[in-house]
């Protein structure tokens, strides 16, 4: 028997995964949504497959990402806007109007989702709740991403990312320990809300269809910026421990796992397994240390963590980061510390094809890739404001002299 070339069955592979319909192919999502969290988490099934509709108010220039500077693919038509809603519709509708509520019950009749990131108490004045839905369709999912939630004293409160770091304890986390609170520097909760809220719409679509009826799926920024604690969270409420910001973004209770000097820069590694600093110290010609009584296990090493962080740095900084990346390859958990641009630029961005280029009307985009893997599609620009409206009200049972009546009352 002839051997199979493994290059060959792995082109094979991608050949039929890039064939085969999208796992999300076939779900319906009516999104009234804006700016960052809501349109991120969409943007993730409109990637594997969703038909995803946003629905824009025709009197305000829709999602107001699309007025979100500095740089413009054209009016409306930003770079914040076109990297959270790729692969998606857009239509418009004024959900305040009687014959705007209409248009959504027709729409909802035919979705699986319905979609919202409003202010907490908007949702049920929109009619965009499943006690107001199910009547049309008993089945559909009411996703709601909020800053505070529904229910609550904060329920009508407005909210953004950096707020809920504020008050969620990430500042206090954040930075060198003798500088001033900061903030990450990126809206790490929008993005992990947005995901988050994705995980919960697709959780009640599987109930839905198994059970045949739908539900109301909360999620929240402070939710979720809370959530994120985690294990920093139980320290505090079983230990009475609250940790604060740590030197050289040291993990609190693990050494060596931050960063080091280079002879060039910095590098940031992470012995987060007992036999890493064995390793290490092989690697960096310091076998000795692993045996050392005041380096052996991690708690030793955390009681002279100030010690050798020093040593540490002394030996890296006889090479540049990137000589000693060649060599702690694979052995030993390390990463170079670049910035965005070095980020995008490197050579295993481009080895896993991490990066998207696609035709758009004002030029080619290039974005990054989504980090679902299921198979390579066709990518699509994020539309233009009203794009799919003619196309989409006709599925739903209006002829062209029902919408020519919606526009002329400004429903659309």
């Amino acid at each position: 028997m002839n051997a199979v070339d493994p290059s060959l069955h792995a082109a094979g592979e991608q050949a039929a995964a890039a064939q085969a319909p999208l796992p999300l192919a076939g779900v319906r999502i009516i999104a009234v949504e804006q700016y960052g969290a809501g349109p991120f988490g969409t943007q993730h099934l409109a990637d594997l497959g969703a038909e995803v509709i946003k629905i824009e108010n025709p009197h305000d220039g829709g999602d107001v990402g699309r007025a979100v500077g500095p740089h413009y693919f054209g009016p409306g038509d930003s770079h914040f806007y076109q990297s959270f809603n790729r692969n998606k519709k857009s239509i418009t509708l004024d959900l305040k109007q009687p014959q705007g509520q209409e248009v959504l019950r027709a729409l909802a009749a035919t979705a699986d989702v319905v979609f919202n990131n409003l202010r907490g108490d908007l949702p049920a004045k929109l009619g965009l709740t499943y006690e107001q839905l199910k009547e049309v369709n008993p089945r559909l999912v009411c996703g709601h991403l909020s800053a505070y939630g529904r229910t609550g004293s904060r329920a009508a409160w407005p909210g953004y990312d950096y707020l809920m770091q504020a008050e969620a304890g990430y500042l206090s986390l954040t930075g060198e320990p003798d500088g001033p609170p900061a903030r990450m520097g990126l809206s790490i909760i929008d993005l992990m809300t947005g995901t988050t809220a994705a995980m919960g719409v697709l959780a009640g679509v599987i109930g839905a269809r198994a059970s045949g009826v739908g539900r109301d799926i909360d999620v929240s920024l402070f939710d979720v910026s809370l959530h994120n604690l985690a294990y920093v969270a139980t320290w505090y409420l079983n230990a009475g421990v609250a940790i604060g910001r740590e030197p050289r973004s040291s993990h609190p209770s693990l050494t060596p796992s931050q960063l080091y000097r280079t002879g060039d820069g910095w590098i940031f590694l992470m012995c987060n397994k007992e036999k890493f600093f064995g390793v290490l110290a092989e690697c960096i010609g310091k076998p000795e240390w692993a045996s050392a009584p005041h380096y052996r296990t991690f708690k030793d090493r955390l009681e002279n963590r100030e010690q050798l962080t020093s040593e540490l740095d002394a030996v890296l900084q006889t090479r540049t980061t990137e000589e000693w990346m060649r060599r702690f390859a694979g052995k030993v958990p390390a990463a170079p510390v670049y910035d965005v641009q070095q980020a995008l630029d490197s050579d295993f961005v481009a080895e896993q094809q991490r990066l998207l280029d696609f035709a758009h009307p004002g030029g080619d985009i290039r974005m990054v890739a989504s980090p679902v893997r299921a198979g390579a599609h066709p990518v699509k620009p994020a539309p233009a404001m009203g794009a799919d409206t003619r196309e989409i009200l006709a599925q739903v049972g209006y002829d062209a002299d029902a919408i020519a009546r919606l526009r002329e009352r400004a429903v659309i």
